[in-house]
């Protein structure tokens, strides 16, 4: 297009070279959606200065390109240092510089993309996990010896659900398996994985729980890093053999698994024993049990030939009369020591009878003695408890007289025996 001077109109004022510029940094560096944005790019160049690190990041595939610049003040927080050739995500903002009429993105933070995104993002998670305690060895549950129901989680149409199948008829027939089927990649698989868990959990039944996919590429396992399986087999009250094929890197998912092993094969060898092994064990034990009882025998029966050998040297007889014989003697002791008591006794019977006969009042009184009592009964023992015409009376040894008292002698006093006493 070409203009013809002399019929253009000039305006009165122009803008000068500084008020374009600064009306651009105006537009850019005021614009929200620059002011903090996230580039993507490769790394072309790098230069290292004092006041910052300067690189350009650029888009081979459309041949564009930008300049950026971290300040030494920000690159200690980086959680990638920018090299030449790397791919980035990039968070900044839009700066423009006036005296150089260009523009450039002031850099705050700078991430691996792809492959480098994810494995930041992966050891992001799994640190944050671990700090939880989700991957301890004291949370690990040990297998049941001989498990009757067993549940898998793995896609119907995978190469491993064929795999683990096999393996768990060959090794251990008449087993219930469970089959609770989820997607094992893309972008549905985990939320897919977690609804397979809850069921194998609501159903009861199964006593282990094998996750399980076949191999493929890095981003194919890509669910089994994610924070919601991981979770969901951390929250499992089952335990969880993880059969995951891949051979370079330990998933989150092998971390949090009670067991972990490489392909749906082994996760099915580490869930039941091999019937064919407990059967050769249980045989073992037969054979062990036999020979222990065979010699526990022998040894009984060893020492039985020893103690009969013994009552044969000892002459029984001759030691059963021997003992007829101590008992007869300790038998005549016996009677001789009981008689000697019994004699012992019946003579300290004999005079305590003796005894009694020498105190019996009534013997007292055969012998020409009585007893004055009063009338109250009490038995007169001093004159100083009599009184004239006292009515008292005299037990004698054949009867009793009732008398009164005349006079009250002395003990000094004689006898008149012509005198009545009463």
């Amino acid at each position: 297009m070409t203009y013809d001077i002399p019929n253009l109109l000039l305006p009165d004022t122009a803008l000068s070279v500084a008020g374009l510029t600064a009306y651009i940094q105006a537009l850019l560096e005021q614009d929200d959606q620059l002011r903090q944005v996230w580039v993507t790019g490769e790394v072309s160049s790098a230069s290292r200065y004092r006041s910052g690190l300067f690189f350009t990041l650029q888009d081979p595939d459309v041949k564009a390109a930008i300049n950026c610049v971290v300040w030494n003040s920000q690159l200690t927080k980086l959680a990638t240092m920018p090299t030449q050739g790397e791919q980035l995500i990039i968070l900044g903002r839009i700066h423009v510089h006036p005296q150089r009429g260009s523009y450039q993105l002031i850099v705050w933070q700078a991430l691996p993309a792809g492959e480098g995104l994810r494995a930041l993002r992966y050891r992001q998670l799994r640190k944050r996990l671990e700090t939880e305690g989700l991957f301890d060895a004291e949370r690990k549950r040990s297998l049941p010896a001989h498990p009757q129901t067993i549940a898998v989680v793995t896609s119907p149409q995978a190469a491993a659900w064929g795999d683990i199948k096999r393996t768990l008829k060959r090794r251990y027939p008449g087993l219930h398996v469970l089959f609770s089927p989820a997607l094992v990649q893309g972008d549905q698989a985990p939320t897919s994985i977690v609804r397979a868990i809850e069921r194998v959990e609501q159903d009861g039944r199964a006593e282990v729980l094998i996750l399980s996919r076949g191999g493929g590429a890095i981003e194919d396992m890509a669910c089994f890093n994610d924070e919601r399986v991981v979770r969901a087999i951390a929250d499992c009250s089952i335990p969880i053999v993880a059969g995951i094929g891949h051979q370079r890197d330990e998933s989150l998912a092998d971390l949090v698994a009670d067991i972990c092993v490489h392909t749906p094969t082994a996760a099915a060898e580490q869930a039941v024993p091999m019937l064919a092994d407990l059967y050769y064990e249980h045989r073992e034990r037969i054979t062990a049990l036999r020979d222990a009882v065979g010699s526990r025998l022998e040894t009984v029966d060893d020492r039985l030939q020893r103690i009969r050998g013994r009552l044969q040297r000892l002459h029984v007889d001759r030691q059963i009369r021997q003992q007829g014989q101590a008992i007869a003697w300790t038998k005549r002791r016996l009677l001789q020591s009981t008689a000697q008591r019994l004699q012992q006794a019946t003579q300290h019977c004999n005079l305590l009878r003796q005894k009694l006969q020498t105190l019996d009042p009534e013997a007292v009184l055969r012998r020409g003695y009585a007893v004055v009592r009063q009338d109250s009964g009490m038995i007169v023992r001093s004159i100083d408890e009599l009184s004239p015409a006292q009515p008292l009376t005299i037990q004698l040894a054949h009867g009793q007289v009732k008398v009164h008292i005349s006079e009250i002698l002395n003990s000094h006093d004689a006898i008149n025996p012509d005198q009545d006493v009463v």
